[in-house]
């Protein structure tokens, strides 16, 4: 008797459980593979678990054509786009660097051709970058890449091979800036903050959000001739979910413009370089600006 309802409780409590799991409705949010993209994964995970009714599913290491994918196919819900990879990636557009433009071009084309729906930037613009170190910088007076290239033929630049040779890095950037360098180098990863800091390389290509620049007290310098194109981050949603759950919509729409570009290398500072986890820093995020 007693095994027969301790039987019936578990089933009770089971079909409880699923009951309200079922009512919350789940909701699948991605991040692709790296540490900013954890960082945010784990924000929006938290923020919607605290502020809606939905649970969350995240898939985080996806490759950004396959997140991209999972967005279209339905197998992704949510997650954080660059208005940069978008235009020039997947629109592939050029043709202009206002970041409201591209911002523009961007969400309509999204909406019309894969409903898909890209709220307001949250604030920053993780885009890509020339950094040297401080002293380089006070040496030469180098504030902008135009101040770089008068003095860019004394300069060993490094940079990921792709960034060495595709069209919106190194190959058309000389040409828009009317620079050489002395030599070029194709170095991946942090192996690029080692060598510009033993003075292998003089300049690094490098992401404005790296928290890698906070560690090695880097200068990133002022694009000044809008060579590079804009990449705001902004929430993706789909559109059936979007209008599934419009409450949600709302809630997402909060956190448009409260990152800045120091903020988010500030909070990839914290995992990158001090080893806190990418959940830690984003929970600590969210209830520092009464967000959960």
């Amino acid at each position: 008797m007693k095994r027969r309802f301790l039987i019936i409780s578990l089933l009770v409590i089971c079909l409880v459980l699923s009951s309200c799991s079922a009512g919350r409705g789940t909701v699948v949010v991605g991040a692709k593979d790296f540490t900013e993209q954890h960082i945010l994964g784990h924000m929006l995970e938290l923020y919607i678990e605290a502020n809606t009714k939905l649970n969350v599913d995240l898939k985080i290491d996806m490759a950004s054509d396959v997140i991209f994918a999972g967005m279209r196919t339905g197998v992704i819900d949510i997650y954080v786009e660059y208005t940069g990879t978008v235009y020039g990636s997947y629109l592939v557009r050029s043709d202009s660097r206002n970041p409201e433009e591209v911002f523009n071009v961007t969400s309509t084309t999204l909406l019309d051709r894969y409903d898909i729906r890209m709220l307001d930037p949250l604030g920053f613009n993780n885009a890509y970058h020339l950094a040297v170190r401080r002293d380089t910088s006070v040496l030469h007076g180098l504030r902008t890449i135009s101040d770089l290239a008068k003095v860019s033929s004394d300069f060993i630049i490094g940079g990921s091979a792709e960034f060495l040779t595709r069209s919106d890095g190194v190959p058309n950037l000389k040409l828009a800036y009317g620079m050489n360098f002395r030599a070029e180098r194709a170095i991946d990863g942090t192996d690029r903050y080692v060598a510009i800091t033993n003075d292998e390389i003089q300049v690094t290509e490098v992401f404005s959000t790296d928290g890698h620049l906070i560690a090695n007290d880097l200068v990133v310098l002022e694009d000044d001739l809008h060579f590079f194109l804009p990449y705001q981050g902004a929430i993706v949603i789909r559109g059936e979910i979007a209008e599934q759950h419009p409450e949600l919509v709302t809630a997402l729409s909060k956190l448009s413009g409260l990152m800045s570009d120091d903020v988010m290398t500030t909070l990839n500072y914290r995992v990158d370089v001090l080893g806190e986890s990418p959940r830690d820093v984003a929970e600590g995020f969210l209830k520092l600006n009464n967000l959960i």
